[in-house]
Formats: C-alpha cells, sequence, structure tokens
C-alpha cells in the first residue's frame, strides 16, 4: 500500500482566487494485528514497514522479551494488507495476552486502548542501568536537521511524525515515519528488535513532536538511555524517565534544549 494519495484540492493564491491542483496526503488505515489467530490490537496507522510495527507494539507490550519469542511475522493468506498475523515461538516467555488493548487505537493515541488502569500499571518501565556512555552535547544539536532530511514521507505531505535511532557520534541509523508518533516509535524499535539490536544501550532516539509518557515507555523497553524530542516533555515523561535513569531533552532545535533528567550522561 502507499504511504501518501494525491487529491484534487482549491488552493486560495495570491490575488485572493482559488486554483484547482493536487495535493498530496499522508495515508491512514488501520492495521490489526493478530497474535496465535486472535486479533489483539487495531491502530490507525501509514501503511509501511507494518512487521515492524507489529514487533515494536509486541515488545513495547511485554507481550514478547526478544527477537526469538516471534516465530513469524506474515499477511494472511487472501493477502489483505491491514492485517498482520504473528506466531509466538513455542517456548516464548510470553505476557499472558490477557492484559490486551481492549479497542481501536486512534493515530493520536498511544495508551487509549487500555482496557483499564490496572493494564497500564501491568506496563512497568524498566530501570536502565548505569550510563556506561556519555553523550557529546555539542552532536545533539545536528540531530533535528539530520532527521528532517530523511523524512521524505513529511516533504510530501506535512502530515507525518518522526522517530529516529541515532549512534553516539551523531549518525543516523534508521528512520520511520507514520501518523501516529506512538507508532512512529513502535517501528523504529519493532525494527531494532528484529535486527538484534536491543538493548540499544549506546544509541539515542529523536523524535519530531513532544515527548509523551508512551514515548518514554517504549524506548525504555527497547534500552535506550537517551531520548530526545523536538517539542516538549509532558510531566508524567519526565518523572517516569527520571525514575527510570533516561536522559529526557526537550526542545531540541535552534542550537538548544532543556535537559529534565540524568544530565550527567551529556558532557
Amino acid at each position: 500500500m502507499p504511504s501518501t494519495v494525491r487529491v484534487p484540492i482549491d488552493k486560495l493564491v495570491q490575488g485572493g482566487h482559488l486554483e484547482r491542483r493536487d495535493d498530496s496526503l499522508a495515508v491512514e488505515e488501520p492495521l490489526e494485528i493478530r497474535v496465535g489467530g486472535k486479533s489483539l490490537s487495531v491502530t490507525m496507522r501509514t501503511p509501511g514497514n507494518d512487521y515492524e510495527l507489529a514487533a515494536g507494539f509486541l515488545f513495547s507490550e511485554g507481550i514478547v522479551r526478544h527477537a526469538g519469542d516471534i516465530a513469524s511475522i506474515t499477511r494472511l493468506p487472501d493477502g489483505n494488507p491491514n492485517i498482520v498475523q504473528v506466531v509466538l515461538a513455542r517456548d516464548a516467555a510470553a505476557k499472558p495476552l490477557s492484559v490486551q488493548r481492549a479497542f481501536v487505537m486512534t493515530s493520536a493515541c498511544g495508551l487509549c486502548g487500555k482496557a483499564s488502569l490496572a493494564a497500564l500499571e501491568s506496563n512497568r518501565c524498566p530501570a536502565l542501568p548505569p550510563p556506561s556512555i556519555v553523550f557529546d552535547a555539542r552532536v545533539l544539536h545536528g540531530l533535528p536537521a539530520a532527521l528532517r532530511a530523511r523524512q521524505s514521507v513529511f516533504e510530501d505531505t506535512g502530515g507525518l511524525h518522526a522517530a529516529a535511532l541515532f549512534d553516539a557520534t551523531g549518525r543516523l541509523e534508521s528512520l520511520h515515519e507514520d501518523v501516529g508518533r506512538h507508532n512512529a516509535v513502535d517501528k523504529l524499535i519493532g525494527h531494532a528488535l528484529l535486527h538484534g539490536r536491543t538493548p540499544a544501550a549506546n544509541s539515542m532516539v529523536l523524535v519530531s513532536g513532544r515527548a509523551s509518557y508512551e514515548l518514554v515507555q517504549k524506548c525504555l523497553m527497547g534500552g535506550v538511555p537517551l531520548l530526545a524530542a523536538v517539542g516538549a516533555p509532558s510531566s508524567l515523561a519526565v518523572s517516569t524517565a527520571a525514575k527510570s535513569g533516561m536522559t529526557l531533552v526537550g526542545f531540541l532545535r535552534d542550537s538548544r534544549f532543556n535537559v529534565y533528567s540524568e544530565p550527567g550522561r551529556l558532557q
């Protein structure tokens, strides 16, 4: 499925009159994730990297602990592009599927599919090990430009969130886009999981918008020690990062940023 679609619009141009033109929009379609033949979740996403999205979602929910817990991720035999089927390994030490997302998640929603506060509480964020790497604060200044340079779909539509994984030198290792900020991070962490790169203990993640609790939680599950956001963090994001030992950076733009937790990881 394409990630963008062209639609006709009427554009107000200089002189105050309307011109008929085509515009590119980011595609938003449902993705149903099935585990063991049973529907687990439906999320609204931008098509592309659906297997990584499913893997990242299962990993951040604690349903799988490592890539070896996943035997396969496939489409259904009928080829439906909006359903992925995950088969868990027989010896997978997976969390019981009784704690599930209860209904459809919108592209703006990360946690609103939780059935109860108890289900949310079951996803306790892990504590990171003591800092084993110190990041050069000057490297952070170049991350937003590197992210924007690789946001191909955003350049066409202006309507997508992005999440990027960088190494300690600021080299961009992977980037994923989606209409949902939580989906973009799930795709990013899922890609790292499937390629044997979790925990990402020597890496940084940059997100193109704000830093909310669910983004901190997903990155903590992936072992990411530093999360930076172009926008602001929420209070729960800050308290969770501080409690788990993550360095959380906000307002990373114009060669400035704020450090909200664990500043000792930056020099």
